[in-house]
């Protein structure tokens, strides 16, 4: 599936990115399109494509633990129990971080 990010990206970082969408949609259950969409939204305005980029820094799970419930993720044990966390607003519909459709 063809994903579209709105910010430039290395193709590491893009690599990443598509990996980041994968770990949202396994692990919370949202569609493939409204990872995009939070992806997009978390790094708008920014230039990931440079080698110094930090996104590398942190592998899949952590970013999308940080951009599904925001920077204060309270356990990052895989058993964590969840049930009581509030995740963030994914961007509104029709927002021109939607690029993928479904």
């Amino acid at each position: 599936m063809s994903t579209t990010f709105t910010m430039p990206t290395s193709p590491e970082t893009r690599e990443l990115l598509g990996s980041i969408a994968d770990e949202m949609v396994s692990e919370f259950g949202i569609t493939r399109a409204e990872a995009v969409a939070r992806i997009n939204a978390h790094w708008h305005g920014q230039d990931l494509s440079d080698e110094d980029c930090l996104v590398p820094h942190e592998d899949e799970r952590f970013w999308a633990f940080v951009i599904y419930y925001g920077r204060n993720v309270p356990d990052w044990s895989p058993g964590a129990d969840r049930s009581g966390w509030v995740p963030t607003e994914p961007p509104a519909a029709g927002s021109e971080y939607w690029t993928v459709r479904g």
